[in-house]
């Protein structure tokens, strides 16, 4: 029995031969196609191209021009699976516009698009594929009726011409790339769970800590006015309000707590997380083990991510015991919580794990989760490890930046 030979995973078909093989009939109607896709391709980048340039100086011109780009970009990713079906180049898509125009501001749409390196490359490639559409295709008819026993190796060597120029032009241009998308999105994630704790805070300062203030206010008042008439009253109100005073200090220790602990600050991770542990209602055992400690973001990072954590395994895992591991590994800073409750944990079961992933990945963080049914649990998470020192010399250089920019201002 013959065998269709597959791709090898290096994306080249298997070695052309006489007579015609599945890889050499492909090759040969991508050949013939090149002259359609070639036309066309050139005719639109032509017109929106050289219309968009031309009207530059005019309101049009410049979305025009941002419109073609975009526009080039389509016939690229169409390109791209051309070549994937019938020459079989696995290639990646590049990281698509980041950002609508509605999104991100009309004039940030139109400079991102005028300065996209992938549309201007699809622009490139369109003008470079109609001499050489008008050329292998000529090529590859004279030689289906004339040099018909050596097509199969003109169809392969014009071919893999066509899997170069692919890879050249239409590929991610590099890892580079590939990595501004994922900060941009990484971004996106920052800002919204800044904006999300901004939130929390301002709930729990108006639900909270303002609320028991106003009311507290207000006894007093009534105190102040009970003073002369009824002194035994007001006396009660008064001890009544010192209560709530306390009450109402403690609410705010909570809150501070929760946007940076003092005694993160003060004493670092071990103290930290061990003053965690000891309010969550499983015993929890802590191991740290740092010779010196991380920046004070990545410290703070890791906080929440524990505390987070520990608050998970307190309300849903039913475990006995828990622990807390963390410690330096190269340039990573590794925490791992285990516990030995039911298990089942997911990251879509609403406990909070993918928040967690998100964040992390934000710092170049990685989160995996290991929580099979019946149990035990165990959660790792990496951490890129910051020097302290080096990032304090960052801030220094922020502050003296900005006393610079600031000297030169007039009182």
């Amino acid at each position: 029995m013959t065998m269709t030979p597959q791709v090898p995973d290096d994306d080249r078909p298997p070695p052309a031969r006489f007579p015609f093989g599945r890889w050499t009939w492909k090759e040969i109607a991508y050949l013939l196609a090149n002259l359609p896709m070639a036309v066309a391709g050139f005719v639109y980048t032509v017109f929106m191209i050289g219309v968009g340039v031309g009207l530059a100086v005019t309101v049009i011109g410049l979305p025009l021009l941002a419109a073609g780009l975009h526009g080039a970009r389509l016939i690229g990713k169409a390109e791209r699976g051309r070549a994937r079906g019938m020459l079989g180049v696995r290639i990646d898509e590049p990281s698509p516009m980041v950002r609508s125009r509605r999104e991100q501001g009309f004039f940030s749409w139109l400079w991102s698009s005028l300065t996209d390196p992938v549309g201007w490359r699809a622009v490139l490639y369109s003008f470079i594929r109609l001499p050489w559409g008008v050329l292998t295709f000529s090529v590859t008819l004279v030689s289906l009726f004339v040099l018909w026993p050596v097509l199969p190796f003109i169809a392969r060597f014009l071919a893999d011409a066509d899997r170069a120029m692919v890879r050249g032009l239409l590929s991610p241009s590099d890892e580079l790339e590939r990595r501004i998308a994922e900060l941009e999105s990484d971004r996106g994630v920052v800002v919204d769970t800044a904006a999300a704790d901004l939130r929390r805070i301002e709930r729990d300062l108006h639900d909270g800590a303002q609320a028991r203030l106003v009311a507290l206010a207000m006894d007093l008042g009534l105190a102040k006015e009970k003073l002369t008439d009824d002194p035994e009253a007001a006396a009660r109100m008064v001890d009544e309000a010192h209560g709530e005073v306390k009450v109402a200090l403690q609410e705010l220790r909570d809150l501070a707590r929760g946007i940076h602990p003092a005694v993160l600050t003060d004493r670092g991770l071990d103290a930290a997380l061990s003053a965690i542990a000891s309010r969550c209602t499983v015993p929890v055992t802590v191991g740290v083990d740092l010779r010196e400690r991380p920046a004070e973001a990545i410290e703070g990072i890791a906080y929440f991510t524990v505390s987070e954590l520990l608050q998970n395994v307190s309300k849903h895992s039913a475990a006995r015991s828990a622990s807390v591991e963390v410690w330096r590994a190269a340039d990573r800073l590794l925490i791992q919580v285990t516990d030995d409750g039911r298990g089942g944990a997911r990251m879509d079961g609403g406990t909070g794990m993918a928040g967690l992933a998100e964040r992390l990945g934000a710092v170049d963080g990685l989160f995996v989760l290991d929580s099979p049914a019946g149990g035990p649990t165990t959660v790792t998470a990496e951490l890129p490890w910051r020097d302290r020192d080096r990032d304090g010399d960052r801030e220094q250089h922020r502050e003296r930046s900005r006393d610079r920019t600031g000297a030169g201002k007039r009182p």
